[in-house]
């Protein structure tokens, strides 16, 4: 099973990737193995998403420390933790796509504090959406170096939100998940459609 997992998480990091939603290094993908043990899945640090390699996903704990080698975990192994742990996820995604990051710093003029999608039928793509007038409310953290904060305010605006699809950082990229890989994947493609449609008829 595991191995099946890292085969599939790495065919969805490389598909991301020639999408040009992963560019350069960026980007950051996470698979949970178990929950007791605690077993994350994940890219490891200032590596080329188009090129990773099944063998160099790292294995975290609880606390993003590796299980095993040498290699160094995303700094924001942290994030995703905090993500698999508030909304109960299996899988989580964090993209630096174009149309995101312009996103990110475009916020609704009501509550600058998020980013607001409505009025369209891809709303139905994301979990537990049944119609079209659905408002999706994405909050947006202001972006930091400093992990275990940004990571308190990641579970302070997931507990604050509950039923949110996805998290935006400004002037960084997003963050969205799924019970699986084929909704976590379904996920970023119906917001990356969604961001785009937003901003072009802006």
């Amino acid at each position: 099973m595991d191995a099946l997992l890292r085969a599939g998480l790495l065919s969805l990091i490389h598909s991301i990737h020639r999408r040009g939603w992963a560019p350069g290094t960026g980007g950051n993908f996470s698979a949970l193995l178990s929950r007791t043990p605690f077993r994350l899945l994940i890219t490891p640090s200032g590596i080329d998403k188009g090129e990773v390699m099944a063998d160099e996903l790292l294995e975290v704990d609880e606390h993003g420390a590796p299980r095993a080698g040498s290699a160094r975990p995303s700094a924001e192994t942290l994030l995703h933790i905090a993500v698999i742990n508030t909304v109960g996820a299996h899988v989580v995604l964090h993209t630096h796509s174009i149309w995101n990051t312009l996103c990110s710093l475009r916020p609704s003029a009501r509550d600058p504090d998020r980013f607001e999608l409505s009025g369209l039928e891809m709303l139905k793509g994301l979990r537990g959406v049944t119609t079209h007038e659905h408002v999706e409310r994405i909050p947006i953290l202001p972006n930091s170096q400093d992990m275990p904060a940004l990571r308190a305010e990641l579970e302070h605006a997931l507990s604050t939100h509950p039923g949110v699809h996805a998290v935006l950082v400004a002037g960084h990229g997003l963050y969205t998940w799924g019970q699986d890989l084929a909704e976590a994947r379904r996920h970023l493609e119906v917001l990356e459609f969604l961001f785009e449609v937003a901003l072009r008829r802006a």
